[in-house]
């Protein structure tokens, strides 16, 4: 009896414990053409409530900045710092994107979208993202605004290509966000970015 409620407790700590997503590996071919994706990138501010399926959500975060070489990764950064990551909140939850891992690491359970901007498509988008640099790992302030500028870039280049929309966004409570994800003092959220189907 013992053993059977042990296994009975050790199984309810696992569903309490933080879902973590392995995201499917990126698909690394295909898409439209870069000039014809340049010639399709455009803001969009209205969305449908459609979710992306988790293979799309793997080839955006991989585009975004993912490891396209051991150490290297598909935006670039002065002196190879590496000092952008990537929040992403859903309906479900605020992920932290592993790269490293091409991981989803849970931060918080609840949707937490509406808390990643002022505009009102923010809070049924299906999926906001939020770009965080560690200060004290960049070369200069100057140049963790730069790498941001790459990394929204990609994801305007990969939605323009799957037909997704996309549209970066600075209006935002950057202490509230930065409580929100608890991030370290040198970390700064720099942008927010929104993906979904077009309405």
């Amino acid at each position: 009896m013992k053993n059977i409620l042990l296994i009975a407790f050790m199984m309810m700590g696992c569903f309490l414990q933080a879902q973590d997503i392995q995201l499917p590996k990126p698909d690394r071919s295909g898409g439209k053409p870069l000039m014809e994706a340049l010639n399709q990138r455009h803001s969009t501010r209205s969305y449908q409530e459609k979710e992306l399926s988790l293979q799309q959500l793997s080839n955006l975060l991989w585009a975004a900045n993912g490891f396209n070489r051991d150490d290297k990764r598909t935006a670039p950064t002065a002196n190879n710092r590496q000092e952008l990551e990537l929040y992403l909140t859903t309906r479900k939850a605020i992920y932290f994107y592993d790269a490293r891992n091409h991981l989803l690491k849970e931060v918080k359970k609840g949707d937490y979208r509406a808390e990643t901007g002022s505009q009102d498509f923010v809070a049924t988008v299906p999926l906001n993202l939020i770009f965080v640099a560690d200060m004290q790992k960049a070369s200069g302030r100057e140049y963790a605004f730069t790498g941001c500028g790459f990394v929204s870039q990609n994801i305007y280049l990969y939605c323009a290509s799957e037909g997704l929309g996309s549209v970066v966004r600075g209006m935002f409570n950057k202490e509230k966000l930065h409580a929100l994800l608890g991030l370290k003092p040198t970390e700064e959220v720099l942008l927010t970015q929104s993906v979904g189907y077009p309405r």
